[in-house]
Order: C-alpha cells, then sequence, then structure tokens
C-alpha cells in the first residue's frame, strides 16, 4: 500500500541559504498523510465528529540531501503496520526520484480526553 503526494517547493519553504527549512520537512510529509487518508475514504472531519483525531505520536527523521526553491518532491507514503491503536508509516521525500529525505511516523487514534484509543475497525479494514 503506497501512496505518493506531489509538490512543488516555495519560496516560503526556504531558508536563507535558499534551502527547505528542516521542519518544512515534517508539514511535506503531513499533508502526504492527509492526502492519504482522505483517499483511503476515511473522513477525519467525520472521525473527529465522533470524537477520534489522529495524533503523531513518534517520528524519526533522517535529512539525506536538500532540496531548494521550484524542485518538484514526491512524497511516499508506505503502511508499515497496523495494530489495535497505532499506524507506522515510512514516508520518504524524493526528488527526481533520488531520496533526500526519511521517516519512521507512528500515529495513535485518540479521543477527545487525550486518551490512546482503539481503531474503529472501519478504519483498520481501509488499511488491511
Amino acid at each position: 500500500m503506497s501512496h505518493h503526494y506531489q509538490l512543488r517547493v516555495q519560496y516560503e519553504d526556504t531558508d536563507m541559504a535558499g534551502i527547505v527549512y528542516h521542519a518544512n520537512y515534517l508539514r511535506f510529509i503531513e499533508r502526504a498523510r492527509s492526502d492519504w487518508v482522505r483517499n483511503l475514504g476515511n473522513d477525519q472531519n467525520a472521525m473527529r465528529d465522533a470524537g477520534f483525531v489522529w495524533v503523531v505520536r513518534k517520528i524519526e527523521a533522517d535529512y539525506l540531501a536538500t532540496a531548494k526553491f521550484e524542485d518538484i518532491l514526491d512524497v511516499e507514503t508506505d503502511l508499515v503496520s497496523v495494530s489495535g491503536v497505532r499506524l507506522t508509516m515510512l514516508q520518504t521525500v524524493k526528488r527526481a526520484g533520488a531520496e533526500i529525505f526519511r521517516a519512521s511516523v507512528m500515529v495513535v487514534c485518540m479521543n477527545q480526553a487525550g486518551k490512546p484509543v482503539r481503531l474503529p475497525a472501519e478504519i483498520r479494514a481501509l488499511m488491511q
């Protein structure tokens, strides 16, 4: 189960050296995850209205090369594992097919009180 999300680096994404500021890679992979769950059919607004939200629990990131203004980037999201309360994904950012950033991302499902809860069966089924 692999998802691709493409974006163009905007001027606002860069720092004074003209390269993508390190924290913006987290924004890029967040956009890709949101697009991925939307494409799976998981309506995050409906999920929130039902009292559940996705929360990032852990990220391990490797910065392998730089990206610059106007670069076209492909963010690939691959599901690594699904458990009762969490999903783990590998997300890579590539420029012209070359990997420039990699992150292992664990997300959990939480209720409105901020407590982890089991993933609803219908969401787990989307991930299988």
